[in-house]
């Protein structure tokens, strides 16, 4: 018994991404490049800055591994790598609406790159009022990345929803402030509106 427990020890401090570390961080480091040319161009192009904030990682080990305990998976680099897809994870929060959508044409013009999956929760919100444009996008042929691209005030609501953690508190309330955090976001996504009309009309004046 105690030989057994010593090689599941042993087994949970190999990297679940085995030799492919390295070539996750090269991956990773590579799209944050291109999207800073992209952002140096858009820059040019439009006399402002297109992105607020760029993040990048690599999912974590222990959280890997939860994923592929709770998608039913068993813990190797083929599930962490090639059945789940979001080992690289990227978040590009940008200033409009519409430079989610250049962005998101540039990046599928790279030669590296090819779309595997798309879900437009900016023109398709989920019912809580989310909203933001996710990419699934492998590289090479050999690496997957998510991708998300959202506004600021996508990015805003989505962080103050995920801290609120109301759900197991409030009981009986959930559903009033279920509809008090819809009407939010959709008064953000009026805004959001509003400033993109803002936009068109200065270039236009310009």
């Amino acid at each position: 018994m105690n030989d057994f427990n010593q090689s599941k020890e042993a087994d949970s401090n190999v990297s679940i991404y085995g030799s492919s570390r390295p070539l996750l961080e090269q991956t990773m480091q590579m799209l944050l490049e291109e999207i800073a040319k992209i952002r140096e161009e858009m820059t040019e192009e439009l006399g402002m800055d297109p992105i607020e904030h760029l993040l990048g990682r690599i999912k974590s080990e222990e959280s890997m591994r939860e994923k592929c305990s709770r998608k039913g998976l068993p813990e190797t680099q083929e599930s962490a790598l090639v059945k789940i897809h979001d080992a690289i994870g990227l978040r590009v929060v940008c200033a409009f609406i519409d430079d989610v959508y250049t962005i998101r044409d540039r990046l599928l013009a790279l030669p590296r790159i090819c779309l595997v999956e798309e879900k437009d929760y900016i023109r398709h919100v989920k019912p809580n009022g989310y909203r933001s444009f996710h990419m699934i996008i492998i590289v090479d042929g050999q690496i997957y990345a998510e991708i998300q691209l959202r506004t600021i005030s996508m990015d805003t609501w989505a962080a103050l929803e995920h801290h609120l953690k109301y759900k197991k508190e409030v009981g009986g309330s959930a559903a009033l402030i279920s509809d008090e955090l819809k009407r939010c976001a959709d008064e953000l996504a009026s805004t959001d509106s509003s400033m993109q009309t803002l936009r068109d009309m200065i270039r236009e004046l310009r």
